[in-house]
């Protein structure tokens, strides 16, 4: 199971614009410190942890953040729907397109996707492949 997942940034006031236009929509709760943004999901009654958190921070060495070529976070939104509206709001905060919304030729009939780049550069996934949306072929 992956604990977390962590991206460099620089500008850590243009990054929390950014994953805060649509993280909050998917359930993750801001903790803002020295160190950086925390972006966590709660965890549920009974459950031991609650799925990877996600770290926006600056780099450790001092270096300047640079994104990672083939590095790309996925988050799973609720509905297709919802792929739209967050992917639309990213991209008011800051984001650049990297991939509309919609199926993908070589992914399975109810992958549903969208791609950005933070202000960083860094590749974020929106997707949902809720079985009970129409699908690619139908």
């Amino acid at each position: 199971m992956i604990a977390y997942v962590t991206v460099g940034a620089d500008d850590m006031a243009l990054a929390k614009r950014f994953y805060s236009a649509f993280l909050p929509a998917l359930d993750y709760g801001l903790e803002e410190g020295p160190e950086g943004l925390s972006y966590v999901l709660p965890v549920q009654p009974g459950q031991s942890a609650a799925p990877p958190d996600f770290y926006v921070k600056p780099p450790f060495d001092g270096r300047p953040a640079s994104a990672g070529n083939g590095a790309m976070v996925a988050f799973e939104a609720r509905s297709q729907k919802q792929v739209r509206d967050l992917h639309a709001a990213a991209l008011a905060a800051g984001g650049f397109d990297e991939g509309q919304p919609g199926f993908r030729d070589s992914y399975g009939p109810h992958f549903y996707v969208g791609y950005l780049r933070d202000p960083q550069g860094n590749k974020i996934a929106l997707f949902s492949s809720n079985p009970d949306e129409p699908g690619r072929d139908g």
